[in-house]
């Protein structure tokens, strides 16, 4: 069904409340008319949407047990790490691995996909397509497998900022996914995800005991050129738009 019948039929539900009726019948109206907008609007193409939120969820799961057996085997000073050392280190391996994919898709989606392109009809704040929506449904997943971990370890995985953080992105992202609003500009925003793996990696450094070597320090000077890079893309992308 169309949005646009959607909307007439629910015209049709207030002009016939207009009129006298039993409270019963209202009730049943109103209900019908709320199970309308949520099964043919919102939950629009709804297997889509709960397959991504479940791919982001198991990508989480998978990646963070990864990180695990991967540093177990590869690095030797991680057995001799804290319970909680070890959980921070998986759990940053488990953000990496979003980061990576999301930045990936968002430059795919903004840059190189016709999605947005201007070519098209109509206005670009309206776009959507599956791969778009799947998208963000994964980083849905993502978000809300972090901000479970945060709280469970509150607050040695963050304070109250990464609580913020974590809750503005989540309700951005299924805003934007539910409502295939504004799509462009989350993408664009999640662009800056780019950052992350380095952010991650000069912490692991930091805890392996490498501070003062050279890797360290390279590290330090990518994470500067690719925030750059990221801000200006970011920047005149708004500005072309």
């Amino acid at each position: 069904m169309r949005l646009l019948d959607l909307l007439t039929g629910v015209d049709l539900i207030d002009q016939i409340m207009d009129f006298p009726v039993d409270p019963i019948m209202a009730a049943k109206a109103y209900k019908y008319k709320a199970e309308l907008l949520l099964k043919e609007y919102l939950l629009a193409d709804s297997y889509v949407l709960y397959t991504s939120v479940f791919v982001g969820l198991l990508m989480c799961k998978l990646s963070y047990d990864f990180t695990h057996t991967i540093s177990s085997v590869y690095f030797k000073g991680y057995a001799s790490l804290t319970k909680m050392k070890k959980i921070e280190w998986n759990n940053r391996g488990m953000s990496t691995v979003h980061a990576i994919f999301i930045t990936m898709m968002s430059v795919y989606l903004v840059f190189l996909s016709d999605l947005f392109s201007d070519q098209l009809d109509g206005p670009v704040t309206f776009r959507t397509s599956h791969l778009s929506n799947f998208t963000l449904g994964v980083s849905v997943g993502y978000f809300i497998a972090d901000l479970a971990m945060i709280f469970w370890f509150y607050p040695s995985l963050g304070g109250m900022e990464y609580v913020f953080h974590h809750i503005l992105c989540l309700v951005c992202a299924v805003y934007a996914m539910l409502s295939g609003e504004g799509q462009l500009y989350a993408y664009m925003f999640l662009i800056s995800e780019t950052t992350t793996p380095g952010i991650n990696l000069r912490w692991f450094l930091d805890v392996a005991g490498k501070k003062n070597s050279k890797a360290y320090i390279v590290n330090g000077v990518a994470m500067f050129i690719t925030w750059l890079v990221s801000a200006k893309t970011l920047h005149l992308s708004f500005l072309l738009q």
